[in-house]
């Protein structure tokens, strides 16, 4: 019995996080926002753009060296989210962010992600295109190629949010030295270490996958955000309540 039990309860776990889910987000979309916590990172996105306008620099994004099929998803997608909001930023202003990427399947969903931003202007979206570019499979030439972009294209700003690993802190030295603003991004640990010591803001880990909701306000991730929340509280209380029990006992 407490075996069956205790098989049993990541499921009951899972149930409970669809529907809070689905609960918060509904109460979202009636209006009722949490007030999410400053993340710097984030903040200084929103006006990369601005910037980019103002200098007549170009704007560059890594979605870095992970794909879409592999352990790397989650990070990868959060690089997508990233540039559905840069996206949409260059559908209304004509400047469009210089996108590099490592797997050419990344590179699909990127150019759909530029494609569906500028749907009502098919002239716009092919010239939008044109900035989407896969470099290399390798990470180390892939780097290479990053810093050939921000040294030759002499960059405003690099968004860098993706998987990443060793070769960030190659892409990170240059953004350093030559001044460009910088915002990294990844969950993986061995590459947090290079992002923090060269990037001006650093979304550190789990930070990433919230960028749907702060970048786009989308009701969806931020009902995702307080059901996160809401599940750590109930894991909490349980395993407390665990102890409790069985202190009593």
């Amino acid at each position: 019995m407490i075996a069956n039990l205790i098989l049993a309860t990541p499921v009951l776990f899972l149930l409970i996080f669809v529907w809070l889910i689905y609960y918060f987000t509904h109460r979202v979309q009636n209006g009722k926002k949490p007030l999410l916590r400053s993340i710097r990172g984030f903040e200084l996105i929103k006006g990369l753009t601005g910037r980019a306008i103002e200098t007549g620099r170009a704007l560059h994004l890594s979605l870095g060296v992970g794909g879409l099929a592999d352990s790397t998803t989650a990070d990868t997608l959060a690089g997508l989210a990233v540039l559905s909001y840069l996206a949409q930023k260059a559908a209304i202003t004509g400047v469009s962010p210089t996108v590099s990427m490592a797997n050419p399947m990344t590179m699909l969903y990127a150019q759909n992600a530029m494609r569906g931003a500028h749907i009502d202007d098919a002239d716009s979206a092919e010239e939008a295109l044109r900035h989407i570019r896969w470099i290399a499979p390798q990470p180390t030439a892939y780097a290479a190629g990053v810093m050939n972009l921000l040294a030759i294209d002499k960059a405003e700003a690099t968004v860098m949010v993706g998987h990443f690993g060793d070769e960030y802190l190659l892409m990170g030295e240059v953004a350093a030295r030559r001044e460009v603003a910088h915002v990294g991004g990844s969950s993986n640990p061995n590459a947090l270490p290079f992002i923090y010591l060269s990037a001006d803001q650093t979304l550190m880990g789990e930070e990433i996958y919230a960028a749907g909701a702060y970048l786009q306000q989308r009701h969806s991730h931020i009902g995702s955000l307080m059901a996160q929340d809401a599940i750590r509280w109930l894991i909490v209380f349980t395993i407390f309540g665990g102890i409790l029990y069985h202190t009593i006992k």
